[in-house]
């Protein structure tokens, strides 16, 4: 009776006791990292407090003391995604993402599956330096306008003119009511289904028989799930591309302080080609779901532009007219991010040395951060205007506030505090030794296990909450079956990027959804594939071209030998 009077949490902690079988201060560590991550899941809370929970119960269960919790929640991380945040601000405040995307889109075409392949490219390479979310709010406005005038280019007897409210005919018995959202960028989204939009809609009737419209909104849908899946696919390329790859980072620089192996530039190598693979391969998979399986526009000459095409390119050509010449504030933009770009690729590259090596008793004190937060800071020092105008910097601190992903910067940050709770108390080593038995499989199969643990988790679960689970855990695994540490854990991370199922698996799918052009069934039917291109196309780098480039066949020296014995 005293036992099932127990509350609920009580019944966990004693659950787990007496199934371990250890000492206290394990079962607690072991408490606490069930308790953050059926909150991180359930959301019972805000993702950002579920963080603090650490600096809450560690010095409660004499894990780890206050102060020496403290010094987790702010790192290298932070100092580097305040640099790239600064930057995404500035870009997206002189309008350089618009130049970008609708200079890619038109470079491919007007074409439905080469205009697909173009707003996907464009959302792609623009979420290798913005976070996923920036990069979809940029490029979905104009996505939005070319959509619409695809809609208006099938109705029957369409001359050409604008049609600022999207009236269409509706004559035909049998129509349906497709909404289309104005052109305003969501700035927000939460890990939940968006509710009803409030906003005011225009109701476009579309004649269910007409082969044109239902053509149509196959490409609205086609569209709009490419350029949530092409954020995703962008991010992972780059480290600073995505929460994950920076969370890895991070956490392989605390555990494992004598590897050197990851950086900027043979992260690019490694992951560029899957990027590319995996870009191309969906944009295929979706063409043919959603449009059609006749691929000869692969390799058939370009022929004379249909009606529709001929409206789209027109509104292409509008967009880029209202950009107007190139602004000074653009191209000082443009090239701080070139600078930035060039600095990573060459402060440490490996093959030979980098410009890091010009400072030789300190170049382990110069990071990827270090360089983001330079050119960041000088982003509020140079002046925007010339010497006739008020002072104005390139960026305010309120539209970098705006930028900053705060959320993110404290759910990462109660996750390394969550590692280090779990190396102080044991707890890594005691689920090593539990895991074990995978040792006994081949290396490549448990990496797959990794990958569809990881990409099955992500579906309900934000990415960075998936990882930072999932990081303590793989990283003892790794050193139990004396696996090159990096064999799991990059393709771990990398799987975590694939929430393709649900619109609420992550934000840039919650951001697409709200213009209302597909369904929920639209996206799960499409993810599946994209899921499947995805973890294959991981598999397939860590088993060729990642070898070679990581030493991923033998165990390294900065990896601790692991003890089975050690309590």
């Amino acid at each position: 009776k005293t036992f099932l009077s127990r509350s609920r949490l009580d019944f966990v902690l004693v659950f787990v006791l007496y199934w371990s079988r250890s000492p206290l201060v394990l079962a607690e560590c072991g408490f606490v990292l069930l308790l953050m991550a059926i909150y991180w899941i359930t959301e019972v809370i805000p993702l950002s407090m579920t963080a603090m929970l650490p600096a809450i119960l560690f010095p409660l269960c004499g894990i780890m003391s206050s102060s020496n919790v403290a010094k987790e929640y702010f790192n290298n991380f932070h100092f580097l995604l305040v640099g790239v945040v600064c930057l995404a601000t500035s870009i997206e405040k002189w309008g350089l993402h618009r130049r970008v995307a609708l200079r890619l889109v038109t470079l491919v075409g007007v074409n439905p599956a080469w205009l697909l392949l173009g707003f996907m490219s464009g959302c792609a390479f623009l979420s290798m330096w913005v976070q996923n979310t920036s990069a979809v709010t940029m490029v979905m406005p104009i996505v939005d306008a070319v959509l619409k005038q695809i809609l208006k280019a099938n109705e029957e007897g369409y001359s050409g003119e604008d049609n600022p409210t999207l009236e269409l005919d509706g004559t035909c018995t049998d129509s349906i009511l497709y909404f289309i959202k104005a052109q305003n960028i969501i700035k927000s989204v939460r890990y939940t289904e968006p509710d009803v939009p409030t906003e005011t809609f225009t109701s476009v009737q579309i004649p269910a028989e007409d082969t044109g419209c239902q053509r149509g909104r196959m490409l609205c849908k086609a569209m709009c799930i490419g350029i949530a899946y092409s954020s995703n696919i962008g991010g992972i390329t780059t480290l600073p591309g995505t929460s994950p790859n920076l969370i890895f980072a991070e956490h392989l620089n605390r555990v494992y302080p004598d590897c050197n192996s990851i950086n900027f530039a043979n992260w690019l190598l490694l992951c560029l080609p899957i990027s590319v693979i995996m870009l191309l391969m969906t944009w295929l998979w979706l063409y043919w779901i959603f449009i059609g399986s006749d691929f000869k526009f692969l390799w058939q000459c370009r022929g004379e532009q249909s009606e529709r095409e001929r409206a789209v390119k027109k509104v292409l050509e509008d967009e880029y007219k209202k950009l107007g010449a190139i602004r000074s504030q653009e191209i000082f933009t443009g090239v701080v991010f070139v600078v930035m770009v060039l600095l990573w690729l060459t402060r440490s590259p490996g093959f030979i040395p980098g410009w890091a090596s010009l400072f030789p008793h300190k170049s382990n004190y110069i990071t990827d951060a270090t360089v983001a937060l330079v050119l960041g800071v000088l982003l509020f020092i140079v002046p925007a205007h010339g010497p006739s105008r008020k002072y104005e910097s390139m960026i305010s601190w309120k539209e970098f506030q705006a930028s900053m992903p705060w959320q993110v910067a404290l759910m990462v940050s109660g996750g390394f505090a969550l590692a280090k709770g779990a190396e102080e108390s044991g707890l890594s080593l005691w689920l090593a030794r539990l895991m074990t038995p995978l040792g006994d499989l081949p290396v490549l199969a448990t990496v797959t296990v990794a990958c569809l643990l990881t990409t099955t988790l992500t579906e309900v679960a934000s990415n960075a909450a998936t990882i930072t689970i999932f990081l303590p855990i793989l990283s003892p695994l790794a050193e139990a079956i004396h696996v090159n540490p990096l064999y799991i854990l990059i393709p771990a991370t990398l799987c975590t990027s694939f929430s393709f199922l649900l619109p609420v698996s992550n934000p840039p799918g919650a951001v697409v959804y709200g213009y209302g052009h597909f369904t929920t069934l639209d996206m799960v039917k499409a993810g599946l594939g994209v899921n499947t291109i995805g973890v294959l196309a991981v598999l397939l780098a860590m088993a060729t071209w990642g070898i070679p480039l990581f030493s991923l066949d033998t165990y390294p020296d900065w990896a601790p030998t692991f003890n089975s014995t050690t309590p």
